[in-house]
């Protein structure tokens, strides 16, 4: 299955929606998009001066993924940790295929100015790839690395690319440029979500030396399909709507941003790394994808990030029921849903997760009677179990996520609010609850 797929199979669960009328790649799709986030995908079917339409908004809920991995949306969460799971137990390895979709058309001459990317916020720097899996090579074992990263486009070959602290594809680069050498990547866009999956998957559950795409092999249900490229040594994904062929320049930095990031702020203009794009191939009738910032970015990391916690905490402190990244919380706030069988324990699990996931500023730990879905539930699971004095974890100095503002120099204190029950649970801790009707059954006028 290729991206097309996924949305013919997005429309058929009513998931889809089309937008006829032109719209301007500068602001104006971002802009839609911002208005209509959190309900059905959006196909805009034409973009101001190009062909080629865009899609985005596929991990807006999910419901709407759900409906690719046709499974039920609650259950999607677990189908990701199983996946994140296999990396440890039976990965599949991808394949290279011969005749590759992603590769019947070949650019004359690479040409991103010929592709719909969007500027997206207001103030951003220029337009920018919000979603493109890079693949690169362990400069010394060969290891595939799959991860997301921002994409500016600067030029008609050259973009500027924001590589984080701590990420793998960073310490690749860093140990090529000692060498004077450029890191060589394939950038590949229009793909399907479990090659995003495969990208997002945290560190602590793909070490260095793991190729992530065995958690893509595992949700496809058969191999990941990879292509050799035209000009570089990292393969390209066999069925991406779009292949960038480029490298990492050494020793080369040049202005890049301001971006609107996942921490809801504006990332700053700096002078930042440089891809030099050698070459682009794409399918015939390709589809761009773009991820919108927001709800897009909760959802689509967020599922990722939920799946591995849930199998790094499960192995550390028993009775850990569900973990869910809240939308308000940008990335930065997970809520742990357990029944910890002894006092303390969720204090443990709320470490672990600062552990897994060191980008998380807060964490909330309540109890399996609580809908972590819901905030007012979680607010009164706070301010009825959360006593200040004892149940308030802080750590200092810790390390963070560099786009929050919050975080100097990397480090920041972190924050976790133990809000379940006493241990064994005392009878004053019993919610209310009334019998479960069913109001389809019922006259109501």
């Amino acid at each position: 299955m290729d991206l097309k797929d996924c949305l013919k199979k997005m429309e058929a669960a009513g998931r889809l929606s089309y937008v006829k009328t032109e719209v301007d790649a500068v602001h104006e799709l971002s802009g839609l998009c911002a208005k209509l986030e959190g309900g059905k995908a959006l196909l805009f079917e034409k973009v101001k001066g190009y062909d080629i339409p865009v899609t985005s908004g596929m991990w807006w809920n999910r419901e709407n993924i759900a409906a690719v991995f046709d499974t039920p949306a609650e259950k999607i969460s677990a189908l990701f940790s199983s996946a994140v799971a296999s990396l440890r137990e039976q990965p599949v390895a991808p394949v290279l295929v011969d005749n590759a979709p992603a590769q019947t058309v070949v650019m004359s001459r690479p040409d991103l100015t010929k592709l719909p990317v969007p500027t997206h916020a207001l103030k951003d720097g220029g337009p920018y790839f919000s979603n493109c899996v890079i693949i690169a090579k362990d400069p010394d074992t060969g290891v595939r690395n799959t991860s997301i990263h921002r994409l500016m486009v600067t030029g008609e070959n050259r973009m500027g690319i924001l590589m984080d602290m701590g990420r793998h594809l960073r310490d690749y680069y860093e140990r090529a440029e000692a060498r004077g050498e450029p890191l060589e990547v394939t950038i590949n866009n229009g793909l399907h979500p479990a090659y995003f999956v495969a990208a997002t998957t945290p560190s602590s559950a793909a070490p260095l030396d793991v190729d992530e795409l065995a958690v893509a092999s595992f949700l496809l249900g058969e191999p990941a399909r990879l292509c050799r490229s035209l000009t570089v040594a990292p393969e390209g994904i066999a069925d991406a709507q779009v292949i960038m062929e480029g490298e990492i320049l050494p020793y080369v930095r040049e202005p890049e941003g301001p971006f609107g990031e996942v921490s809801g702020y504006y990332a700053q203009r700096e002078d930042r790394w440089v891809v030099n794009v050698k070459a682009i191939t794409m399918q015939s009738e390709p589809v761009l994808s773009m991820l919108h910032p927001g709800k897009e970015i909760m959802n689509g990391q967020g599922l990722g990030v939920e799946a591995n916690l849930l199998q790094t905490i499960g192995k550390q402190v028993k009775g850990l029921k569900n973990v869910y990244m809240t939308h308000g919380g940008n990335h930065y706030h997970v809520v742990l849903q357990l029944d910890p069988p002894n006092e303390g324990m969720a204090k443990l699990a709320i470490i672990a997760a600062f552990a897994a996931f060191p980008d998380l500023q807060m964490v909330t730990a309540v109890n399996s009677d609580i809908d972590i879905y819901k905030p007012e539930d979680i607010e009164f699971a706070m301010v009825t179990r959360c006593d200040p004095a004892k149940d308030i974890i802080i750590v200092r100095g810790a390390f963070g996520h560099e786009l929050n503002p919050l975080v100097k120099n990397n480090l920041a204190a972190k924050m976790g609010f133990d809000c379940t029950c006493p241990v064994p649970k005392p009878e004053e801790y019993t919610r209310i609850a009334f019998k479960d009707v069913n109001p389809a059954e019922y006259k109501i006028r």
